[in-house]
């Protein structure tokens, strides 16, 4: 007999603990890739064997209680536009989009990071769930309030709305330049308190979570939480791109975040 596969290791959420609602913040552990991409690199995009990748998927899919094509991912691109969701797609195949909302029972909807900020949102009372991709761009250009605005195109209410920040790239890690400072100034004078100095002269230190979650909470949503959890610092758990940028390396794992509706 074949020993079981191991179940994939993730992180729950304590606010989205909700009647209905299925999801996870999956790590880096339980998987079967290989090398820098140990081991459940779930990035269709990434240059890891297509079958490693696709068992991966499916591991997390079961995890939820999900077949493997009950999982759908966006192709992400670093915008602010978001999609409803009503069937699922093959991996690979999603929209060039990254935020997602979804009405129907029995799908997963999920996203990809490695340093970016997956953001889950659950309208619980409505049966609404929803995620988004939120790097440092899709932020500024307003990924999550597209996000917020699908769930609420399906009936849901953003004073309903649960939003949880998953793992990402900490403030102590993330070292930016000047013209990305200027970006951000220029966006509103305001966020210059998202910003610190850094050890290197003209640089500063972009804190990312935080500039979510205020914006989160900004948009009206009724609670955001962020879980804290360091996509650079904790390389036995988490892909981080950067990381593997300061190393040299040629590619990188991806992370999962999914949430999705129970049957009723």
């Amino acid at each position: 007999m074949h020993a079981p596969a191991p179940l994939p290791d993730s992180i729950a959420a304590p606010p989205l603990a909700l009647s209905g609602i299925r999801h996870a913040f999956f790590t880096r552990r339980g998987g079967v890739s290989q090398g820098i991409y140990e081991s459940l690199n779930i990035g269709i995009g990434s240059a890891d064997e297509r079958a490693a990748v696709l068992e991966n998927r499916a591991r997390a899919a079961a995890h939820l209680g999900l077949a493997p094509e009950q999982l759908a991912t966006p192709y992400q691109v670093h915008s602010a536009e978001a999609a409803i969701v009503t069937e699922p797609w093959p991996a690979g195949r999603g929209p060039k989009l990254d935020a997602l909302a979804t009405d129907r029972p029995g799908i997963a909807i999920g996203v990809g990071t490695a340093d970016c900020a997956p953001v889950l949102f659950a309208d619980a009372e409505a049966r609404i769930v929803g995620a988004a991709h939120a790097g440092w761009k899709g932020a500024l250009d307003g990924v999550l309030e597209a996000a917020v605005a699908a769930v609420e195109s399906l009936g849901g209410r953003r004073e309903r709305i649960v939003a949880v920040i998953g793992p990402t790239i900490s403030q102590a890690a993330y070292e930016v330049g000047p013209e990305f400072v200027a970006r951000f100034d220029s966006a509103d004078p305001a966020n210059v308190r998202f910003f610190e100095p850094s050890p290197r002269p003209g640089h500063a230190l972009f804190d990312l979570p935080d500039y979510i979650l205020v914006r989160l909470k900004r948009i009206g949503v009724g609670q955001a939480a962020d879980l804290g959890l360091c996509t650079y610092t904790h390389e036995d758990r988490f892909f981080s791109y950067r990381r593997a940028t300061h190393r040299g390396e040629p590619d990188y794992g991806r992370l999962l975040a999914a949430i999705g509706l129970e049957a009723e």
